[in-house]
């Protein structure tokens, strides 16, 4: 063997480690560069005892291809999340479609509920929940879950039920009452809808005073909906509301929901509709 092949051999045998695709060619230098975006599909290493060795290295477009099979795999994996977390947060799948988007215009309590949103990491920090109150069908129940599908999109747990189904879940099991209330006070957020409007016996308002107190303990915030005004919570009409709406008082910013009556609005709109095709015919 010449000293001419002594000299080729060492690039040979590197150059085995990285094969050539279709357009790759070889430097002068004798490193292989990528026939796409022309970088090197190899390095020399100035690493001892490697130094001076030709290494695999990764050209542009091999690396792009990566970061994109990267971004995919996690987006799909974020997907994936938000879709189980929605999951366990609704109990009526429609509610899964409330969003921000999906409101047509703007108000102070829209972009009051945006803020709540926005500034999350501090809400979750100080504890600061929302009594979202007013009439009647004038979206409060709405607000809570486009607050619920927004920090949902963030990854974040949210639980939003109402207390018509919770005591429904407690009546049915004797046992493990008291874990069942641990499990909802460790979701960050627990929204309680249609607040003051559950049954009035005495096991009721003893597992409301119960849920309110557990998670004003937990340091979690909570949002509540409810058709009661403020001079109802303030001033409740015997002693067992005033324990669960003093403390109720203790743990929210209120935000009055106005404006007309949302249900009958979509109804409105959907005979328009209707009529509208019936005048086609």
């Amino acid at each position: 063997m010449n000293r001419a092949d002594e000299m080729v051999n060492p690039f040979i045998e590197n150059m085995a480690t990285v094969p050539m695709a279709e357009g790759d060619y070889l430097s002068e230098d004798g490193i292989i560069y990528c026939g796409v975006c022309h970088t090197p599909k190899q390095k020399h290493s100035d690493t001892p005892p490697y130094a001076g060795m030709l290494l695999p290295a990764i050209c542009d477009c091999e690396q792009a291809r990566r970061e994109q099979a990267k971004a995919e795999a996690a987006e799909r994996k974020h997907l994936e999340t938000v879709d189980r977390l929605r999951r366990n947060c609704f109990t009526d799948p429609v509610m899964r479609t409330w969003t921000f988007e999906s409101i047509s215009g703007s108000s102070p309590q829209t972009e009051r509920a945006r803020q709540y949103v926005q500034h999350w990491e501090e809400d979750l920090e100080k504890n600061i929940g929302l009594l979202l109150w007013g009439g009647v069908g004038t979206g409060k129940s709405y607000l809570a879950g486009c607050i619920a599908n927004a920090l949902i999109e963030q990854e974040v747990p949210v639980r939003m039920t109402n207390f018509g189904l919770i005591l429904n879940d407690l009546m049915d099991r004797r046992d493990g009452r008291n874990e069942y209330i641990h499990q909802l006070c460790r979701y960050p957020l627990l929204i309680l809808d249609d607040f003051g409007m559950e049954r009035d016996t005495d096991f009721a308002l003893e597992q409301m005073l119960v849920l309110i107190d557990s998670r004003y303990r937990s340091r979690k915030p909570l949002i509540v909906t409810t058709n009661l005004n403020l001079d109802e919570i303030r001033n409740p009409a015997d002693r067992d509301h005033a324990r669960i709406y003093s403390r109720v008082l203790e743990m929210f910013v209120p935000v009055m929901v106005g404006g007309t009556d949302r249900r009958k609005a979509l109804a409105r709109e959907k005979m328009d509709t209707l009529r509208g095709y019936q005048d086609g015919i």
